[in-house]
């Protein structure tokens, strides 16, 4: 792999990881349409290791505060029973000084893509990389985008997150597993249709990336403490990729959280469509 390989395939992996339109799609298409090879194991690993490191960075504050909050549940079992009460049964002021609780919903909503993503690892790294799925998903995920977006209420913000909110959002997020479907666009939508603002369900979204993101992470280092990274892995291209695509990653957390406070997501749903179709037409005519 040269460094111009490896630079722009972590850009496209620090761009489209948090934006709602793919990342896995665009890694497996970028190959596909230039005629690649495979990038492989180890530049896998470091990419993903760069958008991981991004969002941690990212919400470095945030995570502290959850951390502290979750240590005090585990250890009170006062504050435990009081965390995993409804929403509704407690004020506003009584969620947002919870931090424990924010952190068990985030561990809840990651439970479903797990257990997915280890039933169905074979088919999702071998069947699932088909192009006309790619485009299929993309196009059918990117227009209940724009559809969530535009009929939403949006009322709601991250103090009305409920157990129920959680667990919908995690079960949409193990549909991300299929490539196209996009992790930040499915859990976004989902909680775009349960009324949440835009600028909650993409906070949430991207704090749920991360425990999905340590797991997958811990899988990836037992699998290559077990078979080893090839011999022709190109280490300077792949720690390149892996600044770059923390980078750009980290940029787009921030572009993003600000562009939902003011836009919406039809941009996001269109791009998806048009993509998708590009792609089936490419299928078609190759």
């Amino acid at each position: 792999m040269s460094l111009l390989q490896a630079v722009l395939l972590a850009l496209v992996q620090g761009a489209t990881e948090f934006l709602p339109v793919s990342s896995s799609a665009h890694l497996v298409l970028l190959p596909w349409l230039l005629g690649w090879t495979d990038q492989g194991l180890a530049f896998d690993v470091a990419v993903n290791t760069g958008t991981l490191l991004a969002v941690i960075a990212y919400f470095r504050r945030d995570l502290a505060r959850l951390l502290r909050g979750l240590g005090h549940c585990l250890r009170q079992p006062g504050r435990l029973r009081k965390a995993l009460q409804p929403a509704a049964s407690l004020e506003s002021r009584e969620v947002d000084a919870d931090p424990g609780r924010l952190a068990l919903q985030l561990l809840v909503a990651t439970v479903p893509a797990a257990l997915f993503g280890l039933s169905a690892q074979r088919w999702i790294s071998t069947a699932a990389r088909n192009p006309v799925l790619i485009a299929t998903t993309s196009i059918g995920f990117g227009l209940l985008l724009w559809l969530a977006d535009w009929r939403g209420r949006r009322q709601r913000g991250m103090s009305g997150l409920g157990w129920r909110d959680a667990l919908l959002v995690g079960l949409a997020q193990a549909l991300a597993l299929i490539p196209g479907t996009s992790r930040s666009g499915i859990t976004i939508t989902a909680a775009l249709v349960l009324g949440f603002d835009r600028n909650s369900a993409a906070r949430f979204s991207f704090l749920l990336a991360i425990p999905i993101s340590l797991l997958a992470a811990a899988k990836t280092a037992l699998d290559v403490a077990r078979d080893g990274f090839p011999a022709s892995t190109s280490w300077p291209a792949t720690l390149l990729a892996l600044v770059v695509s923390a980078v750009a990653a980290y940029a787009v957390i921030g572009w993003l959280l600000a562009w939902v406070q003011r836009q919406s997501m039809a941009v996001f749903a269109v791009y998806r469509v048009v993509l998708g179709l590009l792609i089936l037409a490419f299928v078609v005519l190759r």
